[in-house]
């Protein structure tokens, strides 16, 4: 390992009570949903050519659409439908989805989208040893993630909804789909980043070579920017403001993915359970890392392993990237402040705090 430093980006040391922050956030959030509750489109000529932005709502995110070409408005309203179909497809919270017909009967014949899905999330599931686990949908619902009614649960009811959480016992014939007794199933954390895949390969339809989406902590761009230099993607500092960088990455056809749990959290008897929780315990992630940053041509992939590698803590994230890390590279940032970065990140990463290189050496 080695460690370097640059210092072109200033990176605010402004710490605020976490409750505070996180209010502070929701009613922002509450003054930009207003503003994009029917969309907002813009278009402008530039000397690079026409460019097309959209935003709106959908898997309880604001995002953004960007396209740069002659076909960019059409391009930018097909990736908006497209992604309004995968809500309505995938969505735990619509009764009407494909996702919650399946969780309330066991089983059903599913789209070609959701059996996509269903084969990388087990890919991914069994990478990583069962850390990304796509059947914790019942944990999520007890702690009170989805409905927002918090709770610490008992131990008895902690271990039996526990039982339920196993991919592996889920089976599929051709398109139809069976899951284990009383499982349901979250596509929530793999969903945004094929989302985005499929924003990316609409915009190539349509002659897209300059674009962008981004989904909440998911970004994910194409080509390069119309003036022919690099995207710049800021990650956030996890313990600052929203709008604080910890770092800025240099990025060009790929996804860049974080994960963290400064925005989805509650505090009960001086104690703050995020959302992200460990399939092996039933419990919240409480380790040293405050967020994880996947960088990947493969939007699904990032989107997971983000989650994965954040429940694996620093020194298990590290040796599962030098296993097996041909297909991303990372950014993990821990609670006291430390960055470290994946080597071929060398030169593409920007901080005034001192980074840490893993190396596969």
């Amino acid at each position: 390992m080695g460690a370097y430093r640059y210092g072109r980006d200033r990176i605010s040391n402004m710490k605020i009570d976490r409750t505070k922050k996180q209010i502070l956030w929701s009613a922002l959030s509450v003054i930009v949903l207003g503003l994009l509750a029917f969309g907002i489109r813009h278009y402008s000529q530039k000397d690079s050519g026409l460019s097309c932005t959209k935003q709106l709502f959908a898997m309880d995110t604001v995002m953004s659409f960007t396209a740069y070409g002659k076909n960019c408005e059409e391009a930018v309203d097909a990736a908006v439908r497209e992604v309004e179909r995968l809500d309505e497809l995938l969505s735990t919270g619509n009764m009407s989805s494909e996702v919650s017909g399946l969780n309330e009967t066991g089983e059903g014949t599913i789209s070609e989208d959701t059996v996509r899905l269903f084969q990388k999330s087990l890919d991914i599931y069994q990478a990583t040893d069962g850390l990304f686990d796509f059947t914790v949908y019942p944990l999520m619902c007890l702690w009170g993630f989805p409905t927002k009614e918090y709770r610490v649960p008992e131990e008895e009811e902690l271990k039996e909804t526990l039982s339920l959480v196993d991919a592996s016992k889920i089976t599929m014939e051709k398109n139809k789909m069976h899951l284990g007794a009383g499982q349901q199933i979250d596509f929530g954390g793999i969903a945004k980043g094929y989302a985005s895949d499929r924003v990316m390969e609409i915009y190539k339809e349509y002659g897209i070579t300059s674009g962008m989406v981004s989904l909440g902590g998911n970004v994910q761009v194409l080509g390069k920017k119309p003036d022919n230099s690099a995207w710049r993607i800021g990650i956030r500092d996890p313990e600052g403001m929203p709008e604080e960088m910890a770092a800025v990455l240099e990025a060009e056809n790929c996804a860049v993915v974080t994960s963290g749990g400064y925005e989805r959290y509650f505090e009960e008897d001086g104690n703050t359970y995020i959302h992200i929780l460990d399939p092996r315990t039933g419990y919240p992630v409480s380790g040293e890392l405050a967020s994880v940053t996947i960088i990947s041509e493969d939007g699904a992939l990032a989107d997971a392993l983000s989650t994965a590698l954040y429940i694996m803590g620093t020194e298990d994230a590290a040796s599962y990237w030098k296993a097996d890390g041909s297909k991303f590279e990372m950014v993990l940032i821990t609670r006291d402040g430390a960055v470290y970065a994946t080597e071929g990140l060398k030169g593409r990463i920007e901080t005034e705090r001192e980074i840490t290189i893993i190396s596969k050496e």
